[in-house]
């Protein structure tokens, strides 16, 4: 049974500061073969959740750079996953205005001449209190960046934005109390 459990927002923010002008060498780096922006986005999400899915085509996970889930790297795969209406293991977003937007939330931008893709997942790091495209502040692969302003991206046709609600991963089992052992005793 999978129980949702908080995201650490603080963690993914943290993660997101710590590599925004870097790249840890834990995972590999993207640039060269059509941008790191979401291998950094799901870094900093899994720093904040610790909860992957191994489904193989349709999961979200990485083992090294021959093995991982489209949806860890790639714009599109990424949001399909964790709006997905079934109930699986892994993070679980959902579509917001902007005005709900959280750091550790994320951004997914559509640019002129990219068509209907969009192709850069910058990840929240920071909001006003009431959030708009010049108070929220953004860190990213791909262009890093770190505490940018959404309202500097140029040639932005669409954003779209992603609330982090939680993760869901298989339920604990319960632990055992007196009450069941004196049950069993007959008491």
């Amino acid at each position: 049974m999978l129980q949702l459990v908080p995201y650490d927002r603080r963690a993914a923010v943290a993660y997101a500061h710590r590599w925004a002008y870097g790249r840890n060498p834990a995972y590999y780096a993207f640039d060269e073969l059509g941008g790191d922006c979401t291998n950094f986005a799901s870094q900093c999400l899994y720093a904040g959740t610790g909860v992957m899915n191994y489904t193989p085509t349709f999961g979200w996970y990485y083992v090294d750079a021959a093995d991982r889930a489209p949806a860890w790297t790639g714009v599109p795969f990424f949001w399909n996953f964790m709006t997905r209406a079934t109930s699986t293991p892994g993070p679980v977003g959902v579509r917001v205005p902007i005005e709900l937007l959280r750091p550790g939330d994320f951004v997914q931008l559509r640019f002129r001449g990219s068509g209907d893709t969009f192709a850069h997942t910058p990840v929240v790091v920071s909001t006003g209190q009431i959030p708009t495209r010049a108070n929220v502040l953004v860190a990213a692969h791909s262009n890093d960046a770190d505490n940018r302003p959404l309202n500097t991206y140029e040639n932005v046709v669409e954003m779209r934005f992603l609330h982090i609600v939680g993760s869901l991963k298989e339920a604990d089992n319960e632990p055992e109390t007196g009450e069941d052992d004196a049950e069993a005793e007959g008491l």
